[in-house]
């Protein structure tokens, strides 16, 4: 954005008039903005928690403090829509999104896409809040801080996290009971799932790919996290992760072979049948990948793009059971 637009819409903001594409009239200054603080730390000598709605620390260690219930929300992840309508939550900016859009959000402004967000698109929403998708949008935060926006930026990747986000949106909704209800019953789905699968440690390679080849999913990945929960054993335990990638490990097809997976799956970015083209091409053309167990027994399953390309975020019950039915259809019902 260039200096004059930016001044232009600081000064839009500071009159609380709302720039076109979100749909709804912005508050007259000083009546929707929720004031914040945004620190990296504690501050000392200002006023207690209770005298603020909600104090949320970020996952970037930032202490953010909103006096009031924010009104007009805009997330930068599509993960973050169905958690934050679960705990009474809604937007009026959201990103687009190859896997399925909600439908409560589909009419929402669009800010484009993730990996490219729309910053002009964003602002002209009028947000009070913006909840940012650590690791992937947090260079906004910089202009947003220059407009007065106060940001969360959370990291919603394996189950875990997705619990723990699901509670910063129960206190940025005031619906924390709420929240806990929804994780209980999340928790009880999940626990349900596990309990009919055998703990018979079988081990498992998880690949991913793409257009641009093979990378090896680690535990801390999505489809990792939620093989090691259901008690498979991930053969890349224990291997170096890539430079800017920890989720990842280099592949090598002779580390494949003398890792010796019963059980591969494949998790994928782009076309599915393309995907599996070339996968198939790759296996027919290498002796050695005939070798490895899992391929000769015919236990190569590709993961679907909605629950493991992306957080499945509440979808979470959905994704352990789509993996453990591809080895153990039976137990799951």
């Amino acid at each position: 954005m260039s200096n004059k637009k930016m001044a232009a819409v600081s000064a839009i903001l500071s009159l609380g008039l709302l720039l076109g594409g979100c749909g709804e009239k912005a508050a007259p200054a000083g009546g929707s903005k929720a004031a914040v603080t945004q620190s990296n730390h504690k501050e000392h000598g200002t006023a207690g928690a209770e005298n603020y709605f909600a104090v949320i620390t970020d996952d970037m260690g930032r202490e953010v403090r909103l006096t009031k219930k924010p009104e007009r929300i805009v997330v930068t992840s599509a993960s973050f829509l169905e958690p934050l309508h679960a705990v009474g939550g809604d937007v009026v900016g959201r990103p687009d999104s190859r896997t399925n859009m909600p439908d409560f959000a589909k009419d929402k402004t669009s800010i484009g896409r993730v990996y490219n967000i729309d910053v002009e698109k964003l602002i002209s929403c009028s947000p009070d809040l913006v909840i940012i998708n650590k690791g992937m949008n947090e260079k906004l935060l910089t202009t947003l801080d220059m407009n007065k926006i106060p940001a969360v930026v959370l990291d919603m990747k394996n189950y875990d996290s997705v619990k723990r986000e699901i509670g910063v949106f129960a206190q940025i909704t005031g619906n924390k009971e709420t929240g806990e209800k929804y994780i209980k019953t999340l928790d009880e789905k999940i626990e349900k799932i596990i309990a009919g699968v055998p703990q018979d440690n079988k081990r498992v390679a998880i690949l991913h790919s793409t257009g641009q080849g093979l990378s090896v999913q680690l535990d801390t990945s999505i489809a990792g996290s939620v093989a090691k929960r259901l008690g498979f054993v991930n053969v890349a335990q224990g291997m170096n992760a890539i430079e800017g990638n920890p989720d990842a490990a280099p592949y090598s097809i002779e580390t494949l072979v003398e890792q010796n997976p019963e059980i591969i799956f494949v998790t994928s970015m782009g076309k599915i049948e393309d995907i599996k083209r070339s996968m198939e091409k790759t296996i027919a053309d290498s002796p050695a990948w005939q070798t490895i167990p899992a391929v000769k027994n015919g236990k190569l399953y590709y993961l679907s793009q909605n629950y493991f390309l992306l957080s499945p975020g509440v979808h979470f019950p959905e994704a352990f059971e789509e993996m453990a039915k591809l080895i153990y259809p039976e137990a799951v019902k």
